[in-house]
C-alpha cells in the first residue's frame, strides 16, 4: 500500500509552495511477512528541527528503527494478524529482527521480555491506530487499542501483537529521548 506523501516548502521569495506530492520513498518490507510494511514519512535530525525552502530526503539510506539524537521519525507501519513464524522465534532470531532495523539492542526476549517482539527503546513513542485492532504487550500487562485510539509510549519495555484476523494501520511518531538517571539505573541502561 502506498502512502501519499505531501510536502511543502517555500520558493525564491517565501511563499508557501507544494515541493512534493506522491508515494512515500521509503517502504521497508519483510520477505518473510509479506503482508507487512514500514512507511518512512518523514525524519528530523535536531530540535528544532531546521526549517529550509526545500528540505532533502530526509529518509533515504539504511533501515534505522530509532530517530536519530535529537530527532524524530513519522511512519506508518501496516500490521498483519500474528502468525506462529512470529509466535516461535527464538531470542538470536527476535535480536536478527531488531539487527536489521538497525537496534539490535532493544530486543528484550530472553531477557525478561515475554513475547519475541518485546523491545525497549530510550524514545517517547506516540502511536495512532488508524485501521484495525492492535495490543500492546507490556511486562505484566497488555492494553488493546482500536482505530481512533492514541497511546504514548514512554521509553518502556513492549511488544505489539495483532490477533484480531485483520490487518491494522498504525501512525508512529518517534522522538528522541533520554532515561531520567534513577530511572535508566533501575533498568540498566
Amino acid at each position: 500500500m502506498a502512502t501519499r506523501r505531501v510536502v511543502t516548502g517555500h520558493d525564491a521569495h517565501g511563499k508557501a509552495i507544494v515541493i512534493e506530492d506522491g508515494p512515500a520513498p521509503f517502504v521497508h518490507l519483510n520477505p518473510a511477512r509479506p503482508e507487512y510494511s514500514s512507511t518512512d514519512i518523514w525524519r528530523t535530525q535536531a530540535t528544532p528541527a531546521p526549517i529550509v525552502h526545500r528540505a532533502a530526503e530526509p529518509t533515504l539510506g539504511p533501515r534505522r528503527q530509532l530517530p536519530g539524537a535529537r530527532g524524530s521519525v513519522i511512519r506508518i507501519n501496516v500490521m498483519p494478524p500474528d502468525d506462529e513464524q512470529v509466535d516461535n522465534m527464538t531470542p538470536a532470531q527476535a535480536q536478527a529482527v531488531f539487527a536489521s532495523l538497525g537496534n539490535q539492542t532493544a530486543a528484550t526476549f530472553g531477557r525478561g521480555g515475554r513475547h519475541p517482539m518485546m523491545h525497549r527503546t530510550e524514545t517517547v513513542d506516540y502511536a495512532i491506530v488508524l485501521d484495525g485492532e492492535v495490543t500492546m504487550l507490556l511486562d505484566e500487562s497488555e492494553v488493546v487499542l482500536r482505530a481512533g485510539d492514541v497511546l504514548v509510549q514512554n521509553g518502556t519495555n513492549h511488544a505489539w501483537v495483532n490477533r484480531s484476523g485483520k490487518p491494522c494501520t498504525i501512525c508512529f511518531v518517534l522522538l528522541d529521548g533520554e532515561f531520567e538517571q534513577s530511572l535508566g539505573a533501575v533498568l540498566g541502561t
